[in-house]
């Protein structure tokens, strides 16, 4: 690469030509200066713009500048390689120009000619995408790369050939002369200004809505176009929360869309799966279907047995298929002869297996993370089913989230919204919040503990819905060899000196659909408690010492953040009671006296009790986690409850 020397008119014509006129100069005529507080970052990025031209058939060509100043040695190695994703069956993806200009007034052109153009790191879902990659070469601290990407087509696809050379309709977007965008305004690095500019024909309506934040704006005429525009200065990083829910639901971001409500949406998504027939019936599937249902009385238990068959039988692997990956759910034939497919080739199975039973059913388009907004965006990520039951009642249905689960829509996804595709139109819809005592986990245990520190006694824990599968995970998907070992180390987990005496777990652990998992452990644990020369034993509570911690993901919260700016998240609403009687040796007294406590709140509740009753010590505690998704106005219920349910884990001591 060659430096050249740039004077300060060249430099101004050059940054002010083509596209980049539109994203603003980030060099007025001189060095770029910036205030001391952006010291500290290894980049800055100076500019980052995005210029989209949109067709009357909804195509866009994005002009993407982008300016990014290096600061330190850390800044130079993460920019010496620059990488953009896309999808060669939607969109095309080029670098037109990129140049890195140094602090001493010169510049060195990169050739673009050298772009490698590589298969995207994926996992699970291999569906073609692909990443363009130009390496830069040792950059320096001062460094400005400068660089544009041209990209056409749209994010989602739909059915359609491999493309052949120069045939342009597959960036035309599924759902023909629309357009929509969701822009992200926020940086993991300092940005100087960003700017986000559509223009579109002039009879195209547009609606959009910042969230979250606020930016400048403006709509202007144009040579039969109309142009908006919206730019944010002096973006800082995003400061991020511990658990906090995700980025699109607390930092700035834009949407727009010309498709009018989500009940279009919601038609044509139901059209283009039935016009391609993704649901035709099968005659092996059916014969599957009448024999799953046979003798089965009500609406609710069919709904059941083909919905846990379809989530137990179906695997979770995503092939390209060449045809109707996107919006478009294989066909039936395909997914019951590969069992495997992804979220739409189990939820397309499922719907065809619930109307071969006479049900009305349907695909649905969903966000597993984040909100939906009531802008008609696509901000979908995820494809389940709906049942329209006997009541006229539309039940969502997720066989990819229910594997070995006893429910039906996993309770992972509440507080989350849904489109289902019908042919009426169906607007966005959201899943309640289920309630803890749906998901409760329950440790009740009898102990003895002698004068030398020996624990000795059994405890029977006791699950249902999503904490049901997480502690019957070791049977459902674990070899039976290593169902001793997994169901010890539960004990060690405990100490390290824990005995385990035996188990019993019931006839067959696997089978989840039967009756809620239940397991009573019998055990030792020589030195539980520690012994000083003073006749002190010290120890912690049983039930409340590391045991099923992987069930209790609200320990994996931090609580000792006083305040929230914004919402977080747990895994699923739960009920957790923990119960302990233990009885001590003669002569020792509980040190402290008798400890209750009883709170409430909008997030989370915590009632719990240690007290002695002569020679026997009993603990009980209950904690009621109200949600998945929480408000920051919950955490201070929530983080209450939660210390107090650990503070009753704390140390025991007796002295006679």
């Amino acid at each position: 690469m060659k430096k050249t020397k740039l004077s300060l008119v060249g430099l101004a014509v050059l940054l002010l030509g083509g596209t980049s006129m539109y994203a603003q100069s980030w060099r007025g005529g001189g060095p770029v200066t910036l205030d001391k507080k952006y010291a500290g970052y290894h980049c800055v990025n100076l500019l980052d713009s995005t210029s989209v031209t949109v067709e009357p058939t909804g195509q866009g060509s994005f002009a993407v500048c982008r300016a990014v100043q290096v600061q330190t040695p850390v800044g130079a190695l993460q920019q010496r390689v620059l990488k953009y994703d896309y999808d060669p069956l939607t969109a095309a993806a080029v670098f037109k120009r990129v140049t890195i200009y140094h602090s001493d007034g010169t510049y060195t052109p990169v050739d673009v000619s050298k772009t490698c153009d590589y298969a995207a790191p994926a996992r699970a879902i291999y569906w073609g995408a692909r990443q363009i990659m130009l390496e830069l070469g040792q950059l320096e601290p001062g460094d400005i790369i400068d660089y544009e990407i041209d990209k056409k087509g749209f994010t989602y696809a739909l059915l359609g050939d491999m493309p052949q050379e120069g045939d342009d309709s597959r960036f035309i977007p599924p759902m023909r002369g629309q357009f929509y965008d969701i822009v992200p305004f926020w940086s993991s690095d300092p940005t100087l200004r960003k700017v986000y500019r559509v223009s579109l024909p002039a009879e195209k309506e547009i609606q959009f809505q910042f969230y979250q934040g606020d930016c400048s704006s403006s709509m202007r005429y144009e040579v039969g176009r109309k142009v908006y525009t919206f730019a944010k200065n002096e973006m800082m990083p995003f400061r991020r929360e511990p658990n906090m829910v995700d980025l699109y639901d607390a930092a700035p971001k834009l949407m727009m869309s010309t498709t009018p409500d989500w009940k279009e949406k919601s038609r044509w998504f139901y059209g283009v799966n039935e016009d391609y027939g993704s649901f035709t019936a099968i005659p092996e599937a059916q014969k599957k279907v009448d024999e799953l249902i046979r003798g089965k009385k009500t609406e609710l238990e069919k709904v059941a047995v083909l919905t846990h068959w379809v989530a137990d039988n179906i695997r979770y692997a995503g092939i390209s298929m060449g045809k109707g990956e996107g919006f478009t759910l294989h066909n039936l034939k395909m997914n019951y002869t590969d069992r495997c497919g992804v979220c739409k080739d189990i939820a397309g199975t499922l719907i065809a297996f619930l109307r071969m039973a006479g049900f009305e059913a349907f695909p649905a388009m969903t966000m597993a993370g984040s909100r939906v907004e009531t802008i008609p965006a696509d901000h979908f990520n995820h494809c389940v089913a709906v049942v329209k039951l006997s009541d006229g009642t539309m039940m969502p249905l997720d066989p990819t989230w229910v594997p070995f689960c006893r429910e039906l829509w996993s309770s992972a996804e509440q507080q989350q919204n849904y489109l289902p595709g019908t042919p009426e139109g169906t607007d966005l819809c959201i899943t309640p919040i289920s309630a803890p005592e749906n998901h409760y986990v329950r440790i009740q245990a009898n102990n003895v503990l002698d004068d030398k520190g020996t624990l000795k006694g059994s405890f029977t824990i006791e699950a249902e819905g999503q904490s049901d599968s997480n502690i019957r995970r070791i049977f459902t998907t674990g070899f039976q060899s290593e169902w001793k070992n997994a169901l010890e180390r539960q004990l060690l987990n405990v100490s390290p000196k824990a005995r385990l005496e035996g188990v019993d777990y019931g006839r067959s652990p696997k089978d989840y659909q039967r009756a809620p998992i239940r397991m009573t452990f019998r055990y030792e644990i020589p030195d539980y408690a520690l012994k000083s020369d003073q006749g002190v034993l010290i120890f912690k509570p049983f039930v409340l010492n590391n045991l099923y911690t992987q069930v209790l993901s609200y320990l994996r919260i931090d609580t000792n953040l006083e305040e929230r700016k914004y919402g977080f998240k747990d895994a699923c609403s739960r009920l957790v009671e923990l119960e302990e009687t233990l009885r001590i040796p003669s002569g020792y007294q509980l040190q402290g006296g008798e400890k209750l406590e009883n709170l409430d709140g909008p997030g989370a509740g915590f009632t719990g009790y240690l007290g002695q009753d002569g020679n026997r010590l009993q603990l009980k505690t209950s904690l009621r986690l109200k949600k998945r998704v929480y408000e920051a106005s919950d955490w201070d219920s929530f983080r209450k409850a939660v210390n107090a349910a650990k503070k009753c884990g704390e140390y025991i001591v007796l002295k006679k």
